[in-house]
């Protein structure tokens, strides 16, 4: 007979453990719950003296016609060609930059990291004089490609200095046997390197990818007309003088979360890897 004995499913820990978590969850959830519900209440049911947290009258028509009256179509696609040349652009320059940091043990090669790691610290907004004085420079106002530009800037630091890690934690004798095979540095890169290096590259791309989605400061300053305005702006035009349309304002905010959220259901394996690689030896 065993003398195991069995752990009690709910002790006074795992019960305190499961009601934080489900706390912290809903603190979580709440302001999207909360948004998703407001979306769906009629203009005066917003307004109303006596707010109520469900609507009295469900008006699942809000997302119909804020995508029929309002260039939300338009908004998604300039935030996706943005968002996802500037991740293509910051991917095939951080990689072969990280890799070389990762293998070469070059003087200063710490103090190089640390450099990059402090342009973390300047923020948009505070270089956005010169920012937008650079871009009118070269003709780049109102135009996609300066927008792409200056987001891949200011995320390639952070991937450089993510990759760099994570490439230093593949075993260099991994690419050796394989250039032992008749691999040069390249294909050892492409075939045995980067496949072992993928969650890191994934997070790389989650951390460009969100980022760049959700950019405000310079998209509002480099951009001024409507038809090219990335979601992040476009969301601002329910904004009036006297009113705010709260209900295609929320809606709109709930169809600009979609695209995020699939890329995390795609990727969130990898992601998880990425973000505990190199935490146990």
């Amino acid at each position: 007979m065993s003398t195991a004995i069995k752990e009690s499913k709910f002790t006074p820990k795992r019960i305190a453990t499961m009601f934080s978590a489900y706390l912290i969850a809903w603190f979580f959830l709440y302001p999207y719950i909360n948004m998703f519900v407001s979306s769906l209440k009629p203009h005066d049911e917003i307004y109303a003296e006596q707010v109520t947290h469900l609507p009295k009258n469900w008006m699942w028509s809000n997302y119909i016609n804020v995508w029929k009256e309002y260039p939300i179509a338009g908004f998604m696609k300039s935030s996706l060609i943005v968002a996802i040349f500037a991740t293509l652009i910051v991917l095939l320059v951080s990689i072969p930059a990280a890799y070389y940091v990762a293998r070469a043990k070059f003087k200063g090669r710490g103090v190089f990291l640390l450099l990059v790691l402090a342009t973390q610290m300047f923020s948009p907004t505070a270089l956005i004089i010169g920012i937008f004085r650079e871009v009118k420079f070269f003709n780049g106002l109102n135009t996609y490609i300066a927008l792409i530009i200056v987001n891949a800037g200011f995320n390639l630091a952070f991937s450089v200095w993510l990759l760099s890690g994570f490439f230093s934690t593949v075993p260099q004798e991994i690419e050796e046997s394989a250039m032992i095979d008749g691999c040069n540095r390249l294909q050892a890169l492409r075939r045995i390197t980067l496949p072992v290096a993928l969650p890191g590259i994934v997070t790389a791309i989650i951390f460009t990818f969100v980022a760049t989605w959700n950019e405000f400061t310079v998209a509002l300053t480099l951009m001024s007309t409507i038809d090219k305005y990335p979601i992040s702006i476009g969301i601002t035009t329910f904004i009036g003088q006297y009113d705010i349309a709260w209900e295609y304002l929320f809606a709109t905010q709930i169809m600009a979360i979609v695209p995020v959220v699939i890329l995390f259901i795609a990727i969130e394996r990898y992601l998880v890897g990425g973000l505990t690689a190199g935490s146990v030896k």
